[in-house]
């Protein structure tokens, strides 16, 4: 398994379009993971997970984490936090 058979996978980019040369490949597989760190970054916030990890996690874990995000219930505050007014 080559590298760009590797990123092609694991970006999806081998299901849209799988004849990519390696710099284009690897600039959208940039690309595209940042993206998905940005999304899982802010379901993240909107449903009580933490940020940063889920930042980190989108990045490494590309569209899987962000389907994994969504599909996780929302967490509820604790009851002790008051909400700002």
């Amino acid at each position: 398994m080559s590298i760009a058979t590797l990123l092609s996978y694991w970006s999806g980019l081998a299901f849209v379009h799988p004849d990519l040369d390696l710099p284009t490949l690897v600039g959208t597989t940039f690309v595209i993971q940042t993206c998905d760190a940005i999304m899982c970054r802010l379901f993240a916030r909107n449903n009580g997970y933490p940020r940063n990890l889920w930042t980190v996690l989108g990045f490494l874990g590309g569209i899987w984490a962000v389907a994994v995000l969504i599909l996780l219930p929302r967490r509820e505050p604790p009851n002790d936090v008051v909400p700002a007014a």
